[in-house]
Parts: C-alpha cells; sequence; structure tokens
C-alpha cells in the first residue's frame, strides 16, 4: 500500500463535501498537472491519503480511500487527463497545520514542506504515521 496527500480549497471541495459523497465517493477531478496526474497512475485501489485543505486553512483534515484507479477525468475534453475516484476513511481529530508539519524534524523531506503547491503528491509510510499521530490518531488506518 502506498500513501497521498490530496490537497484542495475548501470553498471548491471541502472534507465536509468529501464526507457528504459517502460511501460512493468521488472523482478526485480538475487536477491539470502531469506530475500530479502521473502519480494518480501509480495509485492502487486501497491506496490512502490525507485530505488538506490548502490556501488559508493549510492543515490535513482527515484520511481518503483509493476506490477506483486512475480513469478519465470527466470534467477533461481533451481525453489527456486522469483522475482517481476517493471516499472518506475517518477525520482527524486534531487537524495537523502545515507550520506544524514544517516545525517537526522527521518531516523535513516531506514533498509538503519542499513543495506545497503541488495538488497531489506521494506521503512515505513515516511521514503517514507521524503526521496520522499528530492528528490525533490512535490507531493507524488500514485499506
Amino acid at each position: 500500500m502506498a500513501y497521498w496527500l490530496f490537497k484542495s480549497e475548501p470553498g471548491t471541495w471541502s472534507w465536509d463535501d468529501q464526507k457528504a459523497a459517502g460511501a460512493k465517493g468521488t472523482e478526485w477531478d480538475g487536477v491539470r498537472n502531469y506530475q500530479a496526474r502521473n502519480f494518480m497512475r501509480d495509485m492502487k485501489v486501497g491506496d490512502l491519503g490525507f485530505f488538506y485543505h490548502s490556501v488559508k486553512e493549510k492543515q490535513v483534515v482527515g484520511i481518503v480511500k483509493v476506490s477506483a484507479e486512475a480513469h478519465p477525468d470527466s470534467t477533461d475534453d481533451t481525453g489527456k487527463w486522469e483522475c482517481v475516484d476517493l471516499v472518506e476513511v475517518c477525520d482527524l481529530a486534531n487537524p495537523v497545520h502545515l507550520d506544524e508539519i514544517k516545525n517537526e524534524p522527521k518531516l523535513q523531506e516531506m514533498v509538503l514542506v519542499n513543495n506545497s503547491r503541488l495538488s497531489v503528491q506521494p506521503v512515505s509510510a513515516q511521514e503517514w504515521e507521524i503526521v496520522c499521530r499528530m492528528g490525533g490518531l490512535k490507531k493507524l488506518p488500514k485499506s
């Protein structure tokens, strides 16, 4: 299993919107960055990811699971963009702010710290565990 981080502007698609999608989940559509698209092509059903509110909030607020592997993005008329489908797994008891992540020495190599603009990015197993613990999860989610 691999771990990921999905960034969204809360005014466009929020954690509450993701949770409201229920077990059906939603496409993670609208990504128009080749590197982010290629990361989605690497994802497998069951992979887990952090749901990150960008812009003003800048914090990890929940955990999602990949429910469908890369497929054509329904919002793209060109045929070159793909997306995965995501379902909500759980809230973080304590949202983890970007400043907290940047201040944790063991997270200095995290993509979020070094390339915070990338909308879909990989997370290492060690980073996953640290951020989950920072978020108040006593038991790590399983796929």
